[in-house]
């Protein structure tokens, strides 16, 4: 039985941070925390900073970056067309080498939909 693209990423995901933080690297931890710190909400709210994640994740081809920023925005209540609109104008800026993370994109916004409507 193939497993689920979503519970997937996030095991892998998980298990990894836990081994990754589980060697004590100051410099590790303080990204790990500066990162968690700029998607607070702020004078952006927070479905707004994760979408210009998700443009500069697309633009910068990092897959699972892109699928952490997809989950997150799905969670928060971003549409279909929102995200579709986000990864237009990551496509735009990004060129067509954008394409191959784009449909990876929307395969796993298609796994988020079917895994929330089982």
């Amino acid at each position: 039985m193939q497993k689920n693209k979503v519970d997937e990423f996030n095991a892998y995901r998980e298990r990894m941070n836990e081994k990754l933080l589980a060697d004590n690297n100051k410099i590790i931890k303080r990204i790990f925390n500066l990162d968690t710190n700029a998607y607070m909400e702020g004078a952006l709210d927070i479905k707004t900073k994760e979408l210009l994640g998700l443009v500069a994740s697309a633009v910068l081809r990092c897959d699972d970056c892109i699928a952490y920023h997809l989950q997150t925005v799905f969670e928060l209540g971003a549409t279909k067309e929102e995200v579709m609109e986000t990864l237009s104008i990551a496509t735009l800026v990004g060129g067509t080498i954008v394409i191959p993370h784009l449909r990876r994109a929307y395969e796993f916004w298609e796994a988020l939909e079917l895994q929330h409507n089982k």
